[in-house]
């Protein structure tokens, strides 16, 4: 009976889980696939050619992902709080929530974003990362499809300017502080959206905050490849000279190389000898020619 009670006990947490995840999907769904059937860039079916393999990566960095992103997480955020001088966690505490976050967005997006440029530059990690390039349709559940030790690292990478700058604490008096959590949140939300078949622009808006015009040119297979890293805030990829939006939408996605078939393939690639090796990006192979 006690062994009973403890499964009970360990699988409890995992089935708040998979119930929240359902819950998101349904409104998803509810969300996205009507709006990508009004004003879809490139048309295409609901259920596409890689949907199925898509939805399991949906459920995977839904559940276990998040899982195990506690533990780096939780071990960042506190060996940050004591290499941190107190007058910093000071004096950002008495900082309205508002501007804290507003401020964790910006040092968070300066971090995603080299750690998304290293995926592409550094061949081990784009082992990983070339998964979610590896769609050859783009729309709004392109988002999850992701390698979980991918998602993990630039989400790290997120994190650890926000706890570094102390934006981001551990414990505010007695409660969990928020702000990290609204930035995930944010991201994650926003990552739906600019994955999304939806031809929209927003104009002078688009230096701003991130599009799908923006986002669907990183996902190019042409020679503008490795372009528009940030996943919120535009203005990165202006600051580091990564910035490329043409009015004309990309006519291609994916990779060059290929990609094992089936969810537990792909999870297995990157693990394999000859995995695909980062791209060379446009500007070095111009630097090579002109040498």
């Amino acid at each position: 009976m006690e062994t009973l009670e403890q499964v009970q006990q360990y699988l409890r947490p995992f089935a708040v889980e998979l119930l929240r995840v359902c819950v998101w999907l349904f409104l998803l769904i509810v969300i996205f696939v009507p709006l990508e059937r009004l004003f879809s860039v490139h048309p295409q079916k609901i259920f596409r050619k890689s949907f199925p393999v898509d939805l399991g990566y949906y459920f995977v960095n839904g559940v276990f992902t998040k899982m195990l992103l506690v533990i780096p997480a939780g071990f960042l955020a506190w060996s940050l709080h004591y290499v941190v001088p107190g007058a910093v966690h000071s004096f950002v505490a008495d900082i309205p929530t508002w501007a804290r976050l507003l401020a964790a967005l910006v040092v968070g997006e300066v971090g995603f974003y080299w750690g998304h440029r290293w995926t592409h530059e550094i061949p081990l990690l784009w082992r990983f990362h070339s998964i979610h390039h590896s769609a050859e349709e783009i729309d709004w559940l392109v988002s999850t499809r992701g390698h979980p030790f991918d998602i993990i690292f630039t989400r790290f990478c997120g994190l650890v300017p926000m706890y570094a700058l102390g934006l981001a604490q551990p414990l505010r008096g007695r409660s969990l502080d928020i702000v990290p959590l609204l930035v995930m949140l944010l991201g994650t939300v926003w990552g739906f959206f600019i994955h999304a078949n939806l031809r929209w622009r927003f104009g002078w808006l688009s230096v701003l905050v991130s599009t799908p015009a923006f986002h669907h040119w990183h996902h190019t297979n042409d020679e503008h490849v490795d372009k528009n890293y940030a996943s919120m805030l535009p203005i990165m990829d202006k600051v580091f000279g990564t910035w490329y939006l043409p009015n004309q939408w990309p006519e291609k996605y994916g990779i060059d190389g290929p990609m094992a078939p089936g969810l537990i393939g792909e999870l297995l690639q990157p693990f394999e000898p000859q995995a695909k090796q980062a791209p060379v990006p446009a500007a070095q192979i111009a630097t090579e020619i002109e040498s």
